[in-house]
C-alpha cells in the first residue's frame, strides 16, 4: 500500500485553513462603528449604552491599558439575505492564540438586555436564523481594553500591571465589524473534517481505522469544489457519513465532559475585572445552553456566582433559569479557589462554610465535590475539612504540572492527616481548558494510569480566564466524539454524575497518603510577604472578633456583629485565592490587597476593642485579655484576668561575651550572641543541653541568586542552593532593653533585628526588620539545630504533618521547599525544638553529617523571608517588611503548638472592674479550641470548633461558661450530624473523646 498519509495530512491542512473555514461566511458587508471611551474605571451599564460615541474606522487604534471602551455597530441586513442565517462578526482585535489574556466584550441590545461575550475563538452575535432581510442591527459593545500581560515573550518585567504606572498607549487594532451569512452546512463540514483529522493523526500508523478515514478525507477532499464551497460542501460530507457512523469499541475509555471556564479570581488583571469576565462567560455560557440541549455547564466560586448576582442582575436571571434546568451547575462549595497550602485551619473550614451556604441559600443545591483544578499543591489536612463540610469527592489537574516525579494514579483515595479519606479524580487530559481536540481526547484514554481497573475520566472543557468558556465548536465536536470508533466516548454530564459513575466503576481504588505536594510554584509560599502577612494576621483577628463578641454577648447582651463578621470573612475567603495568597498576580492586586487588609484590620480591631470594653465595664484594674487557646502566664484562654505580679527571680540578664557579643541568661536558657550578631549558643539549662549545632551558628541571615527557569513569581528552582551569602558582617551589635540589636547592610537594603529572651520563657524571640531594595535574590534565616531528627513536622489545618529531613527518593528531594503554618518542630526522644512564626509559610530543612569527628548530624531549618522577582509585579516586595520568630529549645510538640499560637495572639490589655470568664475552654492542651462563636443563624446557640492537636488520643472536659441547655455534634456549616452521637453533658461539663487530629463541631444550646 502506498504511505500517501503526510499527503492527504498536509491537503487537509491546507484546504481547512485557505478554502473550507473562510467560506463558512462567504458574504458580508461592513457595519457602521462609533465609540466612546469611557474615563478611568468601568462605567454602569446605563451610562455606557447613553453616552454619545464617535465615528472610528475598522484599522483604528484603541484601547488604552486597563481602559472600557463602548462601541456602537449599526447596519443593515441585505434583502437578498432573506431566508438565510446571519452573524455579526465583531473582531476587536483578537489574537486567537490567546483566549483570555487579552481584550473582550459583552455585547448588549439597545434596552440593556446582555446578549454574549466577545473573546477571540468567540466573534459571532447571531442575528437571524432566517433572516427577513432588511432588517435593522444595533448593537452595543462593552470593550475592556485590558493589555497583555503573559505574551509571546512571558515573564519580562512590565508596567502594565498596575494602572498607575501602565500609561495611555492603545493596546489593540479594530480588525472586522461586519455582518456576515453563516453557511452552517461548511460549518459542519469543518467540524466533520477536524474530528476526523485530528483521530487520524492519533491512530497508530498500521491501523486499519487510520487509513479507512484517510480515504474517507480524501474522498471528501475530491468531492469539494474549492471554487464552490458552498455548492459542494454536503456532498463533501456525504463521504464521511460512513466513518463519522462507526461506533466506538465497548472497552473505550469513557470521558464526562463537563462544560467549564476556570477563571482565576484575580492574577493578571485586577478583582474589578474578574466581575467583568463573569459576566461575559456567563452571559456566554446561558445562550450556548439555549442552543444546545445535552450540553451541562458548570461554574465554581461561590464569589464569582455573587458577583454576577450583585452586579449583573439581568445576566444572573438567565443563571438562575438555567440552574433552575439543572444544566448550568454550581460546582466546589468553596467560596473561591483558594490556596490550600497557607489558608490556617478555620479559614479553610470557612471557605467551604460560606462557598457551600451560598449554593444552599440560592439553589437549594448542596455540593458533593471540592473543584480545584489550578490549586498549588494540597495539604495533608484538607480530607476531614472536606468531609466535615459534608462534601465526598475532589477534583484537581494541577499535580500533573509536577517537574520530577509523575503521580501514580488519576483516580484515588486520599488519606488526610486524621485518616478521613476522599474520593479524588485528576483529569487525565491534562488540563482545565480542553477544546475537545483530538490529541486532547487520545492523550487522557492514553495517559489514564488506571487502566484495567476503571475507565471513567473528567474533561473540563472550555476557554478559561474570559476566553469565554466552551464553545459551540466544542459541542460539536463532542457530539461527534460521542460514540466514535477509534476514540475515547465523550458524553455530557455533571460533576455529581460523573463523580458516582467513577466511584461505582472504581469500588476499591488505591490510597495515597499525606500532602499532594505540588513539584513547582514553591516559590508562592514567599512571594509577596505583605499580602501573606496581610492573611495570617486577618485569620487571627478574625478568631479574636469572634471569641469576644460572642463571650460579650452571652455575657452583656452585646449585639453580636453577623453581617460585619460574615462580610469579613468573604473578603479575606476572597484573597486566599491561588493567586492573590500565593503571590503570583500583578501589582494592581497586591496593591489593593495592602489596602484591604490595612482595613480589615481597623475594622476588627474596632469590634475587638467594642466587646472586650463591653467585658471589661468601667474600672481601673488592669486587665490581661488571652485569646490564644492555651492558659498564658495564669489568664486562662478566652478570659481575663488582673496580670500576675511577675516573680522575683523571674528576669533576664544580659552580659558582655568574652572575644565581644553578649549573653542573655533568664534561668532556663543560656543565649550567646557573638560580636557579629550571629547566635553561636542556645543552652538549655535543665535539660544540661545545647541548641545551636557544634561550630554552627544561628540567627544567621542568607542571600541566594534566584532566577528560575520560567514562572518567577511561582518558582523557585533547586539549583539557587548552588550559591549562597552568609550575611554575617554587622554594622552594629549593641544592647537594646533587655535585648541585643543587630543591624547589617548588604546590597541596596538594611535588615534590624532585635534578639531578646523574656523572663520566665522558654523561647528566643527574633525580632526582623528588613528594608529589602534587592532584585532576583532570596533571602533565607537559618537555625542549625544539634538535633538528630529523620523527620520533622509542620503545622497544617487541625494538626500537623511530618516530612522526612533526608533525600533517600526523588520524592523527598523535590520537597526542597515546603509550607508550614506557624510552628516547625523536630526531636529526638525526650527533647526536641521549635521554631515559631508570625506571618511565614515556606522553608526547608536539611541534614548534614558534622566533620568534627563525632559522627553526628545537624539539622538544619531555614525560614523563607523574602524573595525579589520581577514577573508579573517588577516591584515585587520593595520596602519595609517586619517578621517575629522564636526559638523554643526543650519543646515538645504541644510546646510548639502552644507556642505557635501565642506569637501569632499577642496579649491585649485594657482596665475594667475585673476578671473575665471564658465562655468555653478546655482542660487538656492536646485538645485546642480554634473557634468560639455564636451559630450563623441568628438563634444564639454558641458553637465551638476543636481538634486533637498532637496526632494522639484525647479526653477532655469542655466547660462552658453558661448555662448549657443541649449539646450537639455538627458539620461545618452548623447543621446537626445524625450519625454522630451527643457527646455527655453534665450542666455546662462537656466530656469528649478524640481520636488523632479529629476535628469536632458542637453546637451548645443556652438554656
Amino acid at each position: 500500500m502506498h504511505d500517501d498519509r503526510s499527503l492527504v495530512e498536509a491537503r487537509l491542512r491546507r484546504v481547512l485553513d485557505e478554502r473550507v473555514r473562510p467560506a463558512v461566511y462567504p458574504e458580508s458587508v461592513p457595519l457602521q462603528v462609533a465609540v466612546w471611551h469611557a474615563p478611568g474605571e468601568p462605567v454602569p451599564v446605563a451610562e455606557g449604552l447613553a453616552a454619545e460615541p464617535e465615528p472610528i474606522e475598522v484599522g483604528a487604534r484603541w484601547g488604552a491599558p486597563w481602559g472600557t471602551s463602548w462601541f456602537r455597530v449599526t447596519g443593515t441586513v441585505p434583502e437578498a439575505w432573506a431566508g438565510r442565517t446571519v452573524e455579526a462578526i465583531l473582531d476587536l482585535g483578537f489574537d486567537e492564540n490567546m483566549p483570555g489574556f487579552q481584550c473582550e466584550g459583552l455585547v448588549y441590545r439597545p434596552d440593556g438586555t446582555p446578549v454574549k461575550g466577545l473573546n477571540p475563538r468567540n466573534q459571532w452575535v447571531r442575528v437571524g436564523a432566517p433572516a427577513e432581510g432588511g432588517e435593522e442591527v444595533r448593537l452595543h459593545v462593552e470593550a475592556a481594553s485590558n493589555p497583555v500581560i503573559l505574551d509571546h515573550h512571558p515573564f519580562r518585567p512590565t508596567r502594565l500591571g498596575d494602572k498607575e504606572t501602565a500609561g495611555s498607549e492603545p493596546q489593540y487594532t479594530l480588525t472586522r465589524m461586519d455582518l456576515a451569512v453563516f453557511d452552517e452546512t461548511v460549518w459542519q463540514l469543518v467540524l466533520d473534517l477536524e474530528v476526523l483529522g485530528e483521530l487520524m493523526a492519533e491512530l497508530p500508523a498500521e491501523s486499519a481505522r487510520r487509513w479507512e478515514i484517510l480515504r474517507a478525507v480524501d474522498r471528501a477532499l475530491d468531492a469539494l469544489d474549492l471554487q464552490d464551497v458552498t455548492g459542494t460542501a454536503e456532498r463533501a460530507r456525504s463521504c464521511l457519513t460512513d466513518v463519522l457512523a462507526r461506533p466506538a469499541a465497548p472497552s473505550a475509555h469513557r470521558i464526562s465532559a463537563v462544560g467549564h471556564a476556570h477563571i482565576d479570581s484575580a492574577w493578571l488583571w485586577p478583582l474589578r475585572e474578574t466581575v467583568r469576565k463573569v459576566a461575559r462567560t456567563t452571559s456566554n455560557m446561558t445562550a450556548l445552553l439555549d442552543d444546545e440541549p445535552e450540553f451541562v455547564f458548570a461554574m465554581s466560586q461561590a464569589q464569582q456566582w455573587a458577583w454576577v448576582r450583585d452586579h449583573r442582575p439581568e445576566v444572573w436571571a438567565r443563571v438562575k433559569k438555567a440552574v433552575a434546568d439543572g444544566r448550568f451547575v454550581p460546582a466546589g462549595g468553596m467560596w473561591v479557589e483558594s490556596d490550600t497550602n497557607m489558608p490556617g485551619s478555620e479559614a479553610m473550614a470557612r471557605q467551604f462554610v460560606h462557598g457551600k451556604r451560598f449554593f444552599l441559600d440560592e439553589f437549594g443545591i448542596e455540593n458533593d465535590e471540592a473543584w480545584l483544578p489550578d490549586t498549588f499543591g494540597f495539604a495533608a489536612g484538607l480530607p476531614q475539612i472536606i468531609k466535615a463540610a459534608g462534601s465526598t469527592y475532589l477534583l484537581t489537574q494541577k499535580i500533573s504540572w509536577s517537574q520530577t516525579n509523575t503521580f501514580p494514579h488519576h483516580t484515588f483515595r486520599w488519606e488526610g492527616i486524621d485518616g478521613t479519606r476522599i474520593f479524588t479524580h485528576f483529569p487525565p487530559v491534562d488540563t482545565y481548558n480542553c477544546s475537545m481536540k483530538g490529541s486532547e481526547i487520545a492523550h487522557a484514554a492514553r495517559n489514564f494510569k488506571d487502566k484495567g481497573v476503571a475507565r471513567h475520566s473528567l474533561a473540563p472543557t472550555g476557554w478559561g480566564d474570559g476566553g469565554g468558556g466552551t464553545t459551540r465548536e466544542m459541542v460539536a465536536k463532542a457530539a461527534r466524539l460521542r460514540d466514535l470508533e477509534g476514540s475515547a466516548t465523550v458524553t455530557w454530564e455533571t460533576p455529581r454524575a460523573f463523580f458516582e459513575k467513577a466511584a461505582a466503576d472504581y469500588p476499591e481504588p488505591p490510597v495515597w497518603v499525606g500532602e499532594l505536594y505540588l513539584e513547582l510554584h514553591r516559590a508562592t509560599l514567599t512571594s509577596q510577604a505583605r499580602t501573606k502577612q496581610g492573611n495570617r494576621r486577618s485569620e487571627h483577628l478574625l478568631r479574636e472578633a469572634e471569641l469576644w463578641a460572642a463571650t460579650a454577648a452571652v455575657r452583656t447582651g452585646f449585639p453580636y456583629p453577623y453581617d460585619d463578621l460574615d462580610r469579613i470573612w468573604k473578603t479575606v475567603l476572597l484573597h486566599q485565592f491561588h493567586d492573590i495568597l500565593p503571590g503570583s498576580s500583578i501589582a494592581w492586586v497586591h496593591r489593593e490587597a495592602r489596602r484591604t487588609y490595612e482595613g480589615v484590620a481597623e475594622e476588627l480591631n474596632r469590634i475587638v476593642d467594642a466587646a472586650q470594653r463591653a467585658l471589661a465595664g468601667e474600672g481601673r484594674t488592669p486587665l490581661v485579655f488571652n485569646a490564644a487557646p492555651h492558659t498564658r502566664a495564669g489568664v486562662p484562654s478566652g478570659g481575663a484576668r488582673t496580670p500576675a505580679e511577675p516573680a522575683r527571680t523571674a528576669r533576664t540578664a544580659r552580659t558582655d561575651r568574652p572575644g565581644g557579643g553578649h549573653v542573655l541568661d533568664n534561668g532556663l536558657l543560656r543565649v550567646e550572641i557573638d560580636a557579629s550578631g550571629l547566635v553561636v549558643s542556645v543552652y538549655d539549662i535543665d535539660a544540661d543541653r545545647e541548641t545551636v549545632a557544634p561550630g554552627r551558628a544561628a540567627n544567621l541571615l542568607q542571600l541566594h541568586p534566584d532566577f528560575p527557569n520560567m514562572w518567577d513569581a511561582w518558582d523557585v528552582d533547586a539549583f539557587y542552593r548552588n550559591t549562597v551569602t552568609d550575611l554575617t558582617d554587622a554594622d552594629e551589635v549593641a544592647p537594646d532593653g533587655e535585648g541585643v540589636r543587630v543591624v547589617r547592610s548588604f546590597g541596596a537594603s538594611r535588615v534590624t533585628q532585635l534578639l531578646s529572651l523574656a523572663p520566665g520563657e522558654r523561647r528566643l524571640t527574633v525580632d526582623t526588620e528588613v528594608d529589602w531594595h534587592e532584585t532576583e535574590k532570596f533571602l533565607k534565616l537559618a537555625f542549625p539545630l544539634d538535633v538528630h531528627a529523620e523527620r520533622y513536622a509542620s503545622e497544617t489545618q487541625f494538626g500537623h504533618f511530618h516530612r522526612p529531613t533526608h533525600t533517600n527518593t526523588s520524592w523527598e528531594a523535590a520537597k526542597f521547599e515546603a509550607c508550614n503554618h506557624r510552628f516547625v518542630h523536630l526531636e529526638e526522644p525526650g527533647w526536641g525544638v521549635a521554631l515559631v512564626n508570625d506571618s511565614t509559610y515556606g522553608h526547608d530543612v536539611t541534614r548534614t553529617v558534622r566533620t568534627d569527628g563525632d559522627g553526628g548530624t545537624t539539622t538544619t531549618v531555614r525560614v523563607s523571608l523574602l524573595r525579589a522577582p520581577r514577573f508579573p509585579d517588577p516591584e515585587t516586595d520593595q520596602g519595609v517588611h517586619r517578621f517575629r520568630h522564636a526559638l523554643v529549645p526543650g519543646a515538645g510538640i504541644g510546646d510548639a503548638v502552644r507556642e505557635g499560637w501565642r506569637i501569632n495572639l499577642p496579649e491585649r490589655r485594657l482596665t475594667g472592674v475585673g476578671e473575665v470568664a471564658p465562655l468555653v475552654t478546655s482542660d487538656r492542651d492536646a485538645v485546642v479550641v480554634t473557634a468560639v462563636k455564636l451559630a450563623d443563624d441568628g438563634s444564639g446557640d454558641v458553637v465551638v470548633r476543636f481538634h486533637e492537636a498532637l496526632g494522639g488520643r484525647a479526653r477532655a472536659t469542655l466547660t462552658a461558661g453558661f448555662e448549657v441547655a443541649g449539646v450537639g455534634v455538627t458539620d461545618l456549616l452548623e447543621r446537626p450530624l445524625a450519625d454522630a452521637p451527643a457527646p455527655e453533658a453534665d450542666g455546662g461539663r462537656i466530656a469528649v473523646r478524640l481520636r488523632p487530629f479529629e476535628l469536632v463541631t458542637l453546637r451548645l444550646r443556652r438554656a
